[in-house]
């Protein structure tokens, strides 16, 4: 596991992602016990965002957010990558209409349609 970095808030649901297949290093799949080095690049799913980061500096124990910070650093592609999905999906609307109501003709018709199943 990536121990120090904090890209998830537990261990278990960094292990659920790893065993996911939402982390990646160096390209490939990687597992809870692998050991990770000093410039390796990590691609992880956390949501809806998807990051690549390189790791700058390891830590053996497991510190707090602001000091496994310091750890990695989140490329530029990354960055730019994640804020215009952010864009996209704030630009599309939060409420799809709906159709309007079934007239008397239509709700027979799917009155008929329930009774034959």
């Amino acid at each position: 596991m990536v121990m120090g970095c904090r890209f998830y808030r537990t261990r278990a649901i960094a292990k659920q992602a790893i065993d996911g297949g939402k982390v990646h290093c160096n390209g490939s799949r990687t597992k809870p016990s692998k050991e990770i080095e000093i410039g390796a690049e990590i691609k992880l799913r956390q949501g809806f965002n998807e990051k690549t980061v390189i790791v700058r500096g390891l830590s053996e124990q497991r510190r707090g957010v602001s000091e496994a910070q310091l750890l990695f650093k989140e490329t530029e592609e990354s960055i730019d990558k994640r804020e215009k999905l952010v864009q996209q999906r704030k630009a599309q609307p939060k409420h799809w209409p709906t159709p309007t109501k079934p007239n008397k003709k239509q709700r027979r018709l799917i009155q008929k349609f329930k009774q034959q199943g």
